[in-house]
């Protein structure tokens, strides 16, 4: 049987606004994004969107908007869904990325400052996706995790999401199945709009 899997970014932090990196260091939701997973778990009700099994990355802006969303205390916390180790990059402001190109050329420019490289996390969050996947056959699952980790997800699978155009805003939400060892992205869903953006990717 098909596994319906919700992988969902949380909800604004104080680090987002500051426009702070925050990987593996941590900052709370702002009053905007507890209002966001509010509004998130609103959405689900309103669809009829059910959840069977509930996860979340073990860093408490995950934890928070996840308990927010469902009202659940009682959810499976893993650290392989968490964010990249950015290293000394961690709460540092965000102009001091390098650019996209040149990090996507290299792969590895965190790891020498104490981070992950970019295979390591496609590799970590693809594992914990993928066993959650096998552990909740048949059954609708929400996890709440972050953009990076849930971007690396989809290209450790193979999936080229950046072509669309479109980024995963707080609180988006990613819409898979998973059947016979594969992914498909059904669809991104941003609850703060009402919006579905329909997609039919599968993994290679």
């Amino acid at each position: 049987m098909a596994t319906r899997l919700y992988l969902m970014r949380h909800g604004q932090t104080l680090f987002n606004v500051q426009e702070r990196i925050q990987g593996w260091s941590d900052s709370p939701l702002t009053d905007l994004g507890i209002e966001q997973a509010r509004q998130a778990g609103q959405y689900f009700k309103e669809h009829g969107m059910t959840f069977d099994r509930l996860y979340c990355s073990t860093s408490e802006r995950a934890s928070d908007t996840l308990e927010l969303v469902t009202g659940a205390t009682e959810y499976t916390r893993l650290k392989g869904i968490k964010e990249m180790n950015f290293g000394r990059f961690e709460g540092q402001q965000e102009y001091l990325h390098p650019p996209h190109e040149v990090r996507r050329a290299v792969g590895n420019y965190y790891v020498v400052h104490g981070g992950e490289s970019d295979s390591g996390v496609q590799q970590r969050v693809k594992a914990a996706v993928t066993q959650i996947a096998q552990d909740n056959d048949g059954r609708s699952v929400l996890a709440v995790s972050h953009a990076g980790a849930l971007m690396h997800f989809m290209r450790a699978i193979g999936i080229d999401f950046e072509k669309y155009g479109i980024f995963p805003h707080n609180c988006a939400v990613f819409d898979y199945t998973f059947e016979a060892g594969q992914f498909t992205l059904k669809a991104m869903i941003d609850p703060l709009k009402s919006q579905v953006y329909r997609l039919e990717e599968s993994s290679e």
